[in-house]
C-alpha cells in the first residue's frame, strides 16, 4: 500500500528505483495508470492531484527537506489542474530556478497549445488521448537528455566580452553578475560560447542539446533562445551575442 505524505501527495515505492517522477494528475484513472505503468519500468513514483501539494512537494523536493534524500527526476503534469493549473504551476517551477524535465499532458493538442507549453517552461508535451508505451518512451527521452545535458570539458572557462562560463561549475556570469540559466539554457550557451560565430540551424541544436531521440517540436529553441535572450541582453529585442540568422539558424557573438 501506498504511503500517505499530505491528503493529496502520494509516494509509492518500487523494488529498483531509476529515479523519482512525479505525477501531477487529478484524474484518478489516470494517474494511477501511469503510476502503475512507471512503477513497472523501476521509478520511484509520486502522486499528486492538485497543482498546489505538487509545488508544495517540487519545494521541499529541490531544498532537499522532503526526508528522501533524493530530487526529483521528472515531473509529469496535467494542464488542467485543480488550485493552481499546469501552466502556472510550470511557470512558477521555473521561477524558483528547477531545471527538473517537465513533460506536459492536455486534452488540447493545438500547435498554440503546444507552444504556450513550452514557452511557460515545459521540456515535452503529450497530447490526450496517449498510449503508455508513448508516455514512457518520453519520460526515457527525457531523462536521457537531461542526464547528458553537461558533458565535460576541457576548459576551465569560457569567455566572451562580458560573458564568463564556469562549466564544471554550470555557473554563467554577465556583466559582473551571475544569472540563473536551466539546464537546456547553459547548453545552448555552452555550445554556442564552445563555437563563437558559427551558425546552428534548429536541427543541430536540437541534436546537440536535446539529442537524436527529441521528439518535440523545433520551435522549443526559439523558445530557449527568446529565455536566453532575457536574461542575457540588454535590450532583447536588439541581441548583442545571440544573433538569428534568417533563413539558417542561430550565431552567437
Amino acid at each position: 500500500m501506498p504511503s500517505a505524505l499530505s491528503p493529496q501527495l502520494t509516494q509509492i515505492h518500487p523494488g529498483i528505483k531509476l529515479g523519482r517522477v512525479l505525477v501531477v494528475e487529478d484524474e484518478k484513472l489516470i494517474r494511477e495508470t501511469i503510476a502503475l505503468a512507471l512503477t513497472e519500468e523501476g521509478y520511484d513514483v509520486l502522486l499528486a492531484e492538485d497543482g498546489r501539494s505538487a509545488l508544495e512537494f517540487s519545494r521541499r523536493a529541490e531544498s532537499g527537506d522532503d526526508g528522501r534524500g533524493a530530487p526529483l527526476s521528472l515531473i509529469i503534469l496535467d494542464l488542467m489542474l485543480p488550485y493552481i493549473n499546469g501552466l502556472d504551476l510550470c511557470r512558477l517551477i521555473r521561477h524558483e530556478g528547477s531545471g527538473v524535465p517537465i513533460l506536459m499532458l492536455s486534452a488540447k493538442g493545438s500547435e498554440t497549445d503546444r507552444v504556450v507549453g513550452l514557452e511557460v517552461g515545459a521540456d515535452d508535451y503529450l497530447t490526450k488521448p496517449f498510449g503508455m508505451r508513448e508516455l514512457i518512451a518520453r519520460c526515457r527521452a527525457l531523462l536521457r537528455r537531461h542526464h547528458h545535458a553537461h558533458p565535460q570539458t576541457q576548459e576551465s572557462v569560457l569567455r566572451f566580452q562580458t560573458i564568463a562560463l564556469y562549466p564544471q561549475e554550470c555557473r554563467v556570469i554577465v556583466r559582473g553578475e551571475e544569472i540563473n540559466l536551466s539546464p537546456k539554457e547553459f547548453r545552448i550557451l555552452e555550445l554556442f560560447m564552445t563555437h563563437p560565430r558559427r551558425v546552428w540551424s534548429r536541427e543541430q541544436l536540437i541534436e546537440r542539446v536535446w539529442g537524436p531521440d527529441f521528439m518535440g517540436d523545433s520551435k522549443t529553441v526559439d523558445v530557449h533562445i527568446r529565455w536566453l535572450r532575457e536574461k542575457m541582453e540588454i535590450d532583447p529585442s536588439r541581441p548583442e551575442y545571440l544573433m538569428t540568422v534568417r533563413g539558417f539558424g542561430y550565431r552567437f557573438g
